[in-house]
């Protein structure tokens, strides 16, 4: 399989270079893969655009757009890149219109998609609802849901959605969903947020895949906001599924970042915006 691959980060909470780049709360990685243009996720909406042309970066080249899962954070730059685009197959799971908040101490706010299916549609998305292991190009592959099988990644308990009668209950977050690529290397797994839990996911991929070693995992990690045996299972999973290279970011959360290049030491790579990493090798 040809090797080449390249992912260029757009959208993070903070900003590698070069000048003139946005930082904002949210994720977005381009995908040039085996002569593929495929965009994960679009942020906050504040620096797609600017971004992807400093960095040179045609959106009106895409192939393909990829939905982590359903939060502001990773959707809102949806309208302005299907402006640049027009019709596109968009993959998502069917889950990521839900309505969505984030509910702490009796206060909450909205933090699911912004924009309605059929205004997306009328700019030109083509919704693929994924829910399963599935591949969309030759050696590239969305995980779709992800079993939650390790005892020490729950979800979010401030992430919620509506109940049947109204009341906000529990966002299990099914929708959440990785981007996999197969290359000579090995795998490179694109994370949106890991709301699954970083370890299911790589349980997930492994068996799914079990003849390839996974070389590269980038994006976000949701450690930010992991307890302190949750952090350290998954340093011990990164040591055990022998992670070649880790960027983490975005949720990650700028201390445990620290305490995983302190564990990782060369493996790891902070994933700002302006970072390019071919698959499984830092440019």
């Amino acid at each position: 399989m040809d090797n080449q691959c390249a992912l260029t980060v757009l959208c993070e909470n903070s900003v590698a270079g070069p000048f003139g780049l946005v930082g904002e709360h949210g994720w977005a990685i381009h995908a040039n893969i085996f002569g593929r243009s495929i965009l994960f996720d679009t942020g906050q909406g504040q620096g797609i655009i600017a971004n992807s042309r400093l960095l040179d970066i045609d959106l009106k080249d895409l192939d393909a757009i990829v939905l982590s899962h359903g939060h502001y954070d990773h959707t809102s730059g949806l309208p302005d890149v299907l402006r640049q685009c027009g019709k596109i197959d968009v993959y998502a799971h069917p889950d990521c219109f839900l309505d969505r908040y984030w509910n702490k101490d009796g206060a909450s706010r909205e933090i699911g998609i912004r924009y309605k299916r059929s205004y997306l549609e009328s700019l030109g998305a083509r919704f693929s609802f994924v829910r399963e292991f599935t591949e969309i190009f030759e050696g590239i592959y969305l995980t779709g849901e992800v079993p939650r099988v390790t005892p020490f990644e729950p979800v979010d308990p401030n992430m919620k959605v509506p109940g049947p009668d109204g009341t906000l209950i529990q966002d299990d977050l099914r929708d959440d969903q990785s981007m996999v690529i197969d290359t000579d290397q090995g795998l490179t797994i694109v994370l949106g947020c890991a709301h699954a839990g970083l370890v299911n996911i790589l349980t997930h991929v492994a068996n799914h895949l079990p003849d390839r070693p996974i070389h590269t995992v980038i994006g976000g990690t949701h450690l930010g906001f992991a307890e302190a045996e949750q952090f350290e299972q998954t340093m011990l999973a990164l040591d055990k599924f022998a992670i070649k290279r880790l960027g983490a970011g975005h949720c990650t959360g700028l201390a445990n970042s620290a305490r995983l290049f302190n564990h990782l030491g060369d493996r790891y790579f902070f994933s700002a915006v302006g970072t390019r990493i071919g698959c499984g090798i830092q440019e």
